[in-house]
Parts: structure tokens; C-alpha cells; sequence
């Protein structure tokens, strides 16, 4: 299984009210909605923080430390670099060869009293 490539996290919509301005140049859009891609999350703590890679203006990487009270992360994603990113309806996996389909159980039927 190939290593996680980074995250991305997600917030209440009241978070992203309360948050206004500030978290907007962080944003990107998604199939799920506003999230923050991260390098990295360290959930230890009250303060949820998470750093992402940059760009200055004039080109240079640098590394951002963002750190947002944990009660407005509505989840965390780890993104895998083995297949794409979001939520979209999946084909079912082929089996290999001599697997068969099984069919789901059903449920037993409980006894009815008195019978």
C-alpha cells in the first residue's frame, strides 16, 4: 500500500463562517465540498494543527503552520497517491479468478410467540 500523501480537511459550515477571510487563501473546492489540503495533522491537543506547503510570490517553498480549535474539524481525509481524491461512485471490484460473488446473508427471521 503505497504511504499517504497528505490530508485534507474539512470544516462546519459555522467554522468557515467564523473563520471568514482568514482560511478562504487555504481553501480549495472539492466533489465534497471546501476543504484545506494538508502535508500533515497533529490532532493532539485543543488545537488541531496542520501544515501545508507554500508558494511566495517570488516563487520560494515554505512550510505554513495553521492550528484551529479542534471543535470545528468536521473530518480528516487521508489522501492516498494510489488513486484519486473524492467521493464519487466506485465500480465494483473484479474478483479474481475461482472467487465467487457471494450474495449478501439474510437476516434471520425471528419466531413469532405462540408459534
Amino acid at each position: 500500500m503505497n504511504e499517504p500523501t497528505g490530508y485534507a480537511v474539512f470544516f462546519f459550515p459555522p467554522a468557515l463562517e467564523a473563520l471568514g477571510d482568514a482560511i478562504k487563501p487555504y481553501l480549495q473546492d472539492g466533489p465534497a465540498g471546501p476543504h484545506v489540503p494538508c502535508r500533515e495533522v497533529d490532532t493532539a491537543g485543543a488545537f488541531i494543527e496542520l501544515t501545508l506547503e507554500g508558494r511566495t510570490p517570488d516563487g520560494r517553498e515554505v512550510e505554513l503552520e495553521l492550528m484551529v480549535p479542534g471543535n470545528m474539524v468536521r473530518m480528516i481525509v487521508s489522501a492516498r497517491s494510489d488513486h484519486g481524491f473524492g467521493f464519487a461512485t466506485r465500480s465494483r471490484p473484479m474478483l479474481e479468478p475461482g472467487m465467487q460473488d457471494a450474495a449478501p446473508a439474510e437476516a434471520p427471521v425471528a419466531a413469532k410467540p405462540g408459534a
